[in-house]
């Protein structure tokens, strides 16, 4: 028990992490998932952590009124930005998102009466716990597992085929595409908070381009076939970078070229589930027949 507390009171903010990428990386999966290349999520976390900050650090509030509030901000101004974004499609919509989220650091700049400028917001109360991340991942996980396998987990995966396709079927393709936009920026919004209170401080560079592009690198390493992708590629992503602390100089690149190789050789990403039910098939294959022999 002493090596587990040595170990937590070392690691545990790089595993609290991991819980909080991966809740990132399911945030644009979950978009990638209706179809749309949305680069949004990084200025959603933002407006979610500094919404959830502000809460307790000026009004007082509970973490859980915090963290509603990180939620519900980030996903209201979705709704608000969808209607005309969304009617944008593939690197246009890329485009016109990136263009929101230097919009959301530009606003952060100057509004330095509520978020400290380019200084950001310091002493933000350390209120994040080990369990408020798990039960969130896991709540995260628990819903978009039986959102997919309902009815509007099917509209998604017909309008990521071809919404023409889907709408002459009667799907509501614009809805679906602003639920989904909506849901993934609520869910970054919920990283943010969390993210906030567990780092005493945040500022506007921790949201632009930069962050947006991991949180896309580590749904698509991971894989997009399945839920379990993005939180694989948040693993590799979080962790890479301390198992290669001892090579210095020489970690990006060492960084960059995994990254590569893994592109290059699995280019469904890490976890890809047909190729996990063709590993089990020729599993079962090679059992052995226990029952050889009986009669």
């Amino acid at each position: 028990m002493e090596g587990f507390d040595n170990f937590w009171a070392v690691y545990s903010n790089l595993v609290l992490s991991i819980g909080i990428n991966a809740l990132l990386a399911i945030s644009i999966w979950f978009t990638l998932s209706c179809g749309l290349l949305a680069m949004a999520n990084a200025a959603f976390m933002g407006i979610g952590a500094y919404t959830a900050a502000l809460l307790t650090m000026k009004a007082g509030a509970s973490f859980t009124v915090a963290l509603l509030g990180g939620i519900g901000a980030p996903l209201a101004v979705a709704l608000i930005i969808g209607m005309p974004t969304l009617r944008l499609s593939g690197v246009y919509l890329a485009m016109a998102t990136l263009g929101f989220g230097e919009v959301v650091r530009i606003l952060i700049l100057n509004a330095e009466r509520w978020t400290g400028g380019a200084l950001g917001l310091n002493g933000i109360p350390q209120l994040t716990q080990w369990w408020h991340v798990l039960a969130s991942l896991v709540a995260v996980l628990l819903v978009l597992w039986r959102l997919r396998r309902s009815r509007v987990g099917r509209a998604f995966e017909a309008i990521k085929e071809d919404d023409v396709a889907a709408a002459l079927m009667g799907i509501g393709v614009m809805s679906h595409k602003l639920l989904a936009f909506a849901l993934g920026a609520g869910i970054a919004g919920l990283a943010g908070a969390l993210n906030a209170h567990l780092t005493f401080f945040i500022g506007p560079a921790e949201y632009g381009f930069e962050r947006g592009i991991d949180i896309l690198t580590m749904a698509v390493l991971g894989g997009t076939g399945g839920l379990a992708g993005p939180v694989v590629g948040a693993l590799v992503i979080t962790l890479l970078p301390e198992f290669l602390r001892s090579f210095r100089n020489y970690r990006l690149m060492i960084n960059g070229v995994i990254l590569v190789l893994i592109v290059l050789f699995l280019p469904k990403g890490i976890w890809d589930p047909s190729r996990v039910r063709q590993w089990l098939k020729r599993s079962r294959r090679g059992m052995p027949d226990n029952t050889a022999g009986v009669r």
